[in-house]
């Protein structure tokens, strides 16, 4: 069960740092701030395949919520692969 704990908990800090990506494009964070460079970095690798996907709805890019929805699809696949394995 400790390996279930790990995967759920570097899906929940990969989640956090979505989440602050997100928030970075809301208050216009200077893209140079080596904060916000690693917040991408971690990111945009995961967000590309996803963007334009859904058309956005004015400034309102909807790749992060698709990118949220697959994150815990495989999460929960894993889960339960792990969950058949280990009992």
């Amino acid at each position: 069960m400790g390996l279930i704990r790990l995967v759920n908990g570097v899906v929940q800090l990969y989640e956090l740092i979505l989440i602050a990506r997100i928030f970075t494009s809301w208050v216009n964070a200077d893209p140079y701030n080596p904060v916000v460079r690693w917040l991408y970095r971690l990111t945009e690798p995961v967000m590309r395949p996803f963007r334009g996907l859904l058309p956005p709805l004015g400034m309102i890019d909807f790749s992060p919520v698709l990118v949220f929805l697959a994150i815990e699809v495989a999460r929960q696949l894993v889960v339960r692969f792990l969950l058949t394995v280990l009992v």
